[in-house]
């Protein structure tokens, strides 16, 4: 495990802070056998399914995610369904609903907020007014989904394209899947057309071009002309 001096991270100066990823949430869930169905309906990876002396764990991880899911019998004591707000990033949400419906998923339709982002956490008047569709542009961070899993836990779906500044380490960039990784070669290559077009000539440096691009979109930097 790393350890790296982050002076400026909002500790004491100097002082060291060690790497530490988010490796599970606990879903409060009243019938463990239905959530394990519903967690395999969406295609989650099915990690363990392990019982002792009337303790159940059951973990689920969604595709791509570094981070799991678990539930079962005596993890908590929160009343089943009571999470709310859990959210997955994609891509393409579009495409994301159209594969959980071919699933049998019970999901909504694709909305952005008619102002701000408020309206993912709950529907309503003003800040939580929902407009149905994707954010115009597709913007980054404004298009969701919402569903339920049986118990009612709450689960947002939210279209991230480019990650704002300073959320993405340069140095460890990736990408999720092979699906992720050809969205974002298309959108180099439509970003380096146009800037073939401004230099006015081919550009024999492309492959660095899209590399640059493609990692400046990532990590919320200055995209190349």
């Amino acid at each position: 495990m790393k350890t790296e001096d982050r002076s400026s991270a909002g500790g004491a100066e100097g002082s060291d802070i060690m790497d530490m990823p988010l490796e599970v949430l606990v879903v409060p869930v009243s019938d463990v056998d239905r959530a394990k169905d519903y967690y395999a309906t969406l295609g989650w990876r099915l990690d363990a399914d392990r019982s002792v002396d009337g303790f159940r764990l059951v973990q689920f991880t969604p595709p791509g995610s570094g981070c799991s899911v678990q539930f079962g019998t005596g993890l908590t004591d929160a009343p089943s369904g009571s999470a709310r707000g859990l959210m997955l990033t994609v891509t393409d949400i579009e495409a994301v609903r159209d594969s959980l419906v071919r699933r049998g998923a019970d999901v909504g339709e694709v909305y952005h907020c008619a102002a701000g982002a408020a309206c993912r956490f709950k529907d309503g008047d003003g800040l939580y007014e929902r407009v149905a569709g994707p954010a115009p542009d597709h913007t980054s961070y404004s298009s969701y989904l919402s569903f339920s899993d049986p118990d009612g836990n709450g689960w947002i779906i939210q279209e991230v394209t480019a990650r704002l500044p300073g959320r993405v380490d340069p140095e460890h960039t990736s990408f999720r899947s092979a699906h992720d990784l050809a969205d974002a070669m298309i959108r180099a290559s439509v970003a380096h057309g146009e800037h073939e077009k401004r230099i006015g000539k081919a550009d024999p440096d492309w492959p660095a071009w899209y590399a640059s691009y493609m990692v400046a979109e990532q990590t919320g930097a200055e995209l190349p002309r």
